[in-house]
């Protein structure tokens, strides 16, 4: 048993979401948003919302679930697409800077569905 959510077009770095979803991957899910509660990053709160996602997915889909069985199977990070932006510059000149995006995938499931993985 898994459940997932996603959450694209995030207006962060991947590298930057990166560093705050590596400190869950693995745990137990309550466990996990106590430490993005605490986490001083500007993406933590984004991170818990589709945490809390993926919990509310797993209780939805399947009847009778232990929610506190549940642990943080997968979380990574993908890139997504960049937005063009031009900067003056001086002398006539124009720089260009990128806003990147980025795409949050978390999926919980049961520790004997992890357990079966490895």
């Amino acid at each position: 048993m898994e459940a997932r959510a996603e959450a694209r077009y995030i207006r962060v770095s991947a590298q930057k979401a990166r560093l705050v979803v590596d400190l869950i991957r693995g745990r137990k899910a309550g466990e996990a948003i106590t430490i993005l509660k605490t986490t001083n990053k500007r993406v933590a709160p984004t991170v818990e919302k589709v945490l809390r996602s993926a919990i509310a997915n797993a209780e939805n889909r399947h009847a009778g679930l232990d929610v506190d069985s549940l642990i943080v199977i997968e979380a990574y990070v993908n890139e997504g697409p960049r937005q063009k932006r031009v900067r003056p510059a001086p002398m006539g000149r124009a720089y260009r800077i990128q806003r990147r995006t980025a795409h949050i995938v978390v999926k919980v499931g049961e520790k004997s569905a992890a357990a079966s993985r490895k």
